[in-house]
């Protein structure tokens, strides 16, 4: 049998008060996590402050420091 490459997501496991970026998408930007349950999570947005819960979505991709949160545009 021949051997094959895979690749492997898992969502990743948000906690209240992290600080995020997501790089893509319609969600692009920063955001700030409020609220977590089993299939939902809530983001504030840092700069309009509006709120939104979506169900889970986002897989881990990296984590760094950065020197601005959020980002200027």
């Amino acid at each position: 049998m021949e051997s094959e490459n895979v690749i492997f997501f898992e969502p990743y496991p948000f906690r209240i008060g992290q600080k995020i970026n997501i790089k893509a998408g319609p969600r692009r930007g920063d955001w700030l996590v409020i609220d977590v349950s089993d299939r939902k999570v809530k983001f504030r947005c840092p700069v309009s402050l509006r709120e939104f819960e979506w169900d889970l979505f986002c897989y881990f991709v990296e984590e760094k420091t950065v020197a601005e949160w959020p980002h200027r545009h």
